[in-house]
């Protein structure tokens, strides 16, 4: 029974996951509002029912290419980031910055799955979160091990007003704790400015703009490292 359960677990899990690479292919011409479990059947040679097995709703399967996204992209940031000397900040905050771009550059329709335009009907479940902060917990991890090393520089800017980080205190603050706010959120202005970037970058927002893309998001993410201190 135990051989035969195993078996069975590993041709659910091969075909779960044929189904999900399909579906990422779907995204790439039907987009994730057009996302279609009759359409994934249809490639599959299955009929529809039974793929209701694996997935019981396109809803299920949107939640499972959203995590595997941002946990592919999350992969890609940690490993640019543990490739670099641990007291080298500035260098690890601009490898994790290019990691990104270069995952969203290799992975055009899943990055718009995660940062483009909501689709229409779906609510991510709490089972994406996890997945989502890991980028931002390594970006938040630099900063926080900045501070605390006591090498941060950050210019004088504009104030924090009052309670800017309020509502959402507990989330960011669990990620860089014992940071001040006031570098707490030059980092999310930060990490606002890389992927408002991407996503300029990928729907075509810099075209006949600005063509050096490498070297222009470079100098954006270091101008963004100076900002929160990082020299």
């Amino acid at each position: 029974m135990t051989a035969s359960r195993t078996a069975r677990e590993r041709v659910r899990a091969e075909l779960t996951r044929e189904i999900a690479d399909i579906a990422r292919r779907q995204l790439a011409t039907e987009g994730a509002g057009g996302l279609s479990l009759r359409a994934v059947a249809r490639e599959m040679g299955m009929v529809s029912s039974a793929i209701y097995r694996y997935f019981p709703s396109r809803d299920d399967l949107l939640t499972t290419l959203i995590i595997d996204g941002y946990n592919a992209l999350g992969e890609a940031v940690e490993r640019a980031d543990a490739a670099c000397p641990r007291d080298d900040f500035l260098g690890r905050w601009l490898a994790a910055c290019h990691a990104a771009r270069d995952w969203a550059l290799a992975h055009p329709h899943e990055y718009a799955l995660l940062y483009g335009s909501p689709v229409p009907g779906y609510q991510a479940p709490q089972d994406t979160i996890a997945a989502r902060v890991r980028d931002v917990t390594v970006l938040g991890a630099t900063l926080r091990e900045a501070y605390e090393a006591g090498v941060l520089d950050p210019p004088p800017l504009h104030p924090l007003p009052a309670d800017t980080l309020e509502a959402d205190a507990a989330n960011v603050r669990m990620i860089m704790a014992g940071v001040p706010d006031e570098l707490i959120f030059r980092a999310l202005t930060s990490w606002t400015a890389m992927y408002g970037w991407l996503s300029f970058e990928l729907f075509g927002q810099l075209n006949n703009t600005i063509e050096a893309r490498h070297a222009a998001f470079d100098h954006s993410m270091r101008t963004m490292a100076a900002v929160m201190g990082l020299r």
